[in-house]
């Protein structure tokens, strides 16, 4: 048995804990924060069901699907608050953009859960290091907590994400499945209901590990397919992608807060090629092309500017971007200062295949072999991560210099510099 597709992958899933009420709690701290709350509908009436409860009511009886009159029986202080679905389309939006930081593949499930492929991304530091960082920045951001599971398939990381609740990470291996999930009723293993549960119990299959152990052509005589993926679901294999929504950004951008404060052409224009490298890529992922660059410069006092061009050709290429990033340096910021803080945004975005692109005598024959060389390269990348393929720029110009400094090592500007981003892309 293979995990087919799934093999070699990393996959998060991402869960908002108590997302409606944790929403309410961000926007309105000093009513809700840290006190037993529900959302419920009719709450004047005290018909309203309860959709969901904060950690604070669940630990006094709380639970969804009481009727808001049964929660204030369980829970006389319990503050029930009407629901408000613009506003958690909003901090929904606000944790989807942060996951979407880390990897263009990122599959929203509902409004207040996804899962993200992050296989390619280890140019921002190992699975937990990104749940962990994704984490942070969305309790920074937003004042909201998440569990996030990790694992190599996205049953198991949605398993993983619900193991520990609330404000916790999880990595579940299919190794780890024979002691932490066999024990469990089959309810407990995702995608298995209630009421398939029930038949499994007449036929004397009562936890996953005795699904798992199943006589497969008796379960697909008993259930069809549907019995083939409850077998293979209980020994951990999932081979489904993560399937993103293709919705077209309005801007892809990336920024990142240097570990120490440059002041020399040469370093900031290598961090600058790797912003450059890193919004293209997500930029042809998403099969679009730009016409406006800009830039963003913080200096150790937290000043910051912006400044962009608009291009006569539109983009997809990193050297297009990345040239264009040190002309505007170049003219707008003097060596010497000390830089604390680059971002590369493009802008003015547009369909690839629906954007004429202008060739002239010089470069209608280079162009074909430069685009069939960015693609040879995206292909590598996708498939041996970002460090396969690197460019003498973000390696430096001298390396024994390089293997002096630490920091300014290749490996290490993917490593450091990029440690810590604070992405922007809307849309």
């Amino acid at each position: 048995m293979s995990d087919g597709a799934g093999k070699g992958r990393i996959i998060l899933h991402i869960d908002m804990n108590a997302f409606y009420c944790s929403v309410h709690a961000a926007e309105n701290p000093e009513d809700y924060m840290g006190k037993p709350t529900a959302v419920a509908g009719s709450v004047e009436l005290r018909k309203g069901i309860v959709v969901t409860s904060s950690y604070e009511a669940r630990a006094k009886g709380v639970r969804t699907g009481m009727t808001v009159r049964q929660a204030l029986s369980a829970c006389p202080d319990l503050l029930v608050i009407s629901p408000d679905f613009d506003l958690y389309r909003k901090y929904s939006k606000g944790f989807m953009r942060i996951a979407g930081n880390y990897t263009p593949l990122v599959e929203a499930v509902s409004i207040d859960e996804c899962f993200l492929d992050i296989t390619g991304s280890s140019q921002f530091g190992s699975a937990f290091e990104i749940a962990e960082t994704i984490a942070r920045r969305v309790k920074e951001e937003l004042s909201l907590p998440c569990s996030i599971g990790i694992a190599p398939n996205k049953l198991l990381a949605k398993m993983a994400s619900d193991m520990r609740k609330p404000d916790a990470i999880t990595i579940l291996r299919r190794r780890d499945m024979p002691k932490l999930l066999w024990d469990k009723s089959c309810q407990t293993l995702y995608g298995i209901g209630a009421r398939t549960a029930d038949k499994l119990l007449r036929l004397n299959i009562r936890t996953i590990g005795e699904l798992a152990a199943a006589d497969e052509s008796m379960l697909m005589d008993r259930f069809g397919v549907y019995g083939s993926w409850m077998k293979r679901a209980a020994n951990g294999y999932d081979d489904s992608p993560v399937e993103p929504l293709h919705e077209a950004p309005k801007s892809i951008g990336h920024t990142t807060t240097l570990p120490a404060d440059l002041t020399e052409r040469d370093q900031y224009r290598r961090v600058l090629l790797n912003l450059a490298d890193q919004t293209t890529r997500r930029l042809r992922h998403q099969r679009m092309v730009s016409s406006t660059i800009q830039i963003t410069i913080r200096d150790p006092d937290m000043r910051t500017i912006t400044r962009s061009v608009t291009l006569s050709v539109p983009t997809e290429a990193a050297d297009d971007v990345y040239a264009a990033a040190c002309k505007l340096m170049d003219a707008h910021w003097q060596e010497g200062k000390p830089v604390r803080l680059l971002g590369i945004t493009l802008q003015t975005l547009t369909p690839k295949k629906e954007t004429p692109l202008q060739l002239d005598l010089f470069t209608y024959e280079a162009e074909p072999k430069k685009e069939r060389l960015i693609t040879a390269m995206d292909s590598l990348r996708d498939k041996f991560g970002e460090s396969a393929v690197l460019t003498a720029g973000m390696l430096g110009d001298d390396p024994s210099t390089l293997i002096r400094n630490k920091k300014l090592r290749g490996t290490s500007l993917q490593k450091d510099f990029l440690r810590d981003p604070s992405d922007s892309e809307e849309g």
